[in-house]
């Protein structure tokens, strides 16, 4: 059958001479995957630019729920970015992030809710004046409330230290290694709090938000089954400067 639906590219690669296979989040059927024909011929019926990384679609596509590759008929913009793929800052942030999405959600259910989080963190990136340096370590602490991992308790004085291997906020160093200190954990709670409009409120000297994006990519392994490395944080690191 065919099924009409809003989608967020996460990846394409190549599948022949002419075609792409793309990794689309999309709003009716969760993650899927689909054949697009003649992306890569002399006159393409679909421009790749449409199925660059973090690309807001609308598309129709042939479906089958035993099926976990079928193709797509049609793909057309969404929203268009006016400034993503002009910065090099912002459109490295936005491939960080789905990188990290791409990682953590898994499976073909609908999730209304999860798309309209990503689809409002990618326009955010490309329409806000404000700094876009804590935009990435906001996006992965508010994804986890998706994810079945959103960190409890509250950073106060009798809990100044947050445990990363058991998601919470304690009143004692644990003694594993998988923790937050106390300055670190007072940010990583401000950023909780914080709606995303502020989320350039909380600084950061360098160090700081290098150790957290790290710390939050372990918290990420240590909460999401079969979570893979990331590795466009390096990247990122050396296209911000100042992280």
């Amino acid at each position: 059958m065919l099924i009409k639906t809003r989608g967020i590219v996460f990846k394409a690669k190549k599948y022949s001479e002419t075609s792409v296979i793309v990794d689309v989040f999309t709003e009716e059927k969760g993650l899927r995957s689909y054949i697009v024909s003649g992306v890569r011929s002399k006159r393409p019926s679909v421009s790749a630019g449409l199925l660059q990384p973090m690309t807001p679609v609308e598309l129709v596509a042939y479906h089958r729920d035993d099926h976990d590759l079928t193709r797509l008929k049609e793909v057309r913009p969404h929203h268009v970015f006016q400034t993503i793929p002009f910065d090099i800052r912002r459109s490295s942030v936005g491939l960080f992030m789905v990188e990290v999405a791409r990682n953590a959600v898994l499976g073909h259910e609908a999730n209304e809710a999860l798309f309209d989080f990503l689809l409002r963190y990618f326009q955010f990136l490309d329409e806000t004046p404000h700094s876009i340096s804590n935009l990435h370590l906001h996006f992965m602490l508010h994804l986890t409330e998706f994810l079945g991992c959103l960190p409890g308790g509250d950073f106060e004085e009798g809990t100044p230290y947050f445990d990363l291997q058991e998601g919470v906020f304690t009143h004692e160093k644990p003694f594993h290694h998988h923790w937050l200190a106390e300055q670190a954990s007072a940010k990583f709670y401000q950023l909780l709090l914080l709606p995303l409009q502020r989320c350039h409120e909380v600084p950061f000297e360098r160090e700081e938000r290098r150790a957290l994006v790290k710390n939050l990519l372990l918290y990420f392994r240590l909460h999401i089954e079969n979570f893979q490395p990331v590795h466009s944080h390096e990247v990122l690191e050396e296209v911000l400067g100042t992280y």
